[in-house]
């Protein structure tokens, strides 16, 4: 790591923590050669995720899209937001740790489908209303009959 006020190739670490994000590693480093401080972080390099649309377009995962997705379909039900995020949290890292880097739109829906079904039944009833875009009252019967 140089040193940003002499260039000096050589600093030592003198502390390190967890940053108040919990996404980095915040390190305190002396420079051995003008004894100067400085900061520095440190961030797992990712290769952001692509959703694949039905119509082929890719566009970068939007976590925050997802989220106000999620807490539409779960407005006046006893869904928590950390939990919400925790299963965002969760397919992200399903999808991270295959080392799945695109993703069609259906297949994450139904990843979503599948953990909110567990949450809540009928914040997933809402949300596939909206998702599977059902055109008539059988295909939302057919829905529920299969939630049951």
């Amino acid at each position: 790591m140089k040193c940003p006020f002499c260039g000096h190739a050589e600093t030592k670490v003198v502390d390190s923590r967890v940053s108040e994000s919990q996404i980095a590693i915040r390190r305190r480093r002396e420079c051995l050669k003008c004894a100067q401080r400085f900061t520095t972080y440190e961030r797992r390099e990712e290769v952001p995720l692509m959703v694949v649309k039905k119509d082929s377009r890719r566009e970068p995962f939007d976590r925050g899209k997802l989220l106000r997705g999620l807490v539409m379909a779960s407005v006046k039900r006893e869904v928590t937001t950390q939990q919400l995020e925790d299963l965002i949290d969760d397919i992200e890292s399903e999808l991270h740790n295959s080392f799945r880097y695109e993703i069609p739109a259906r297949q994450l829906g139904d990843m979503v489908l599948t953990r909110l079904r567990a949450l809540d039944k009928v914040a997933y009833v809402r949300f596939a209303s909206v998702y599977k875009s059902f055109q008539d009252l059988d295909e939302f019967t057919s829905e529920l009959k299969n939630l049951k």
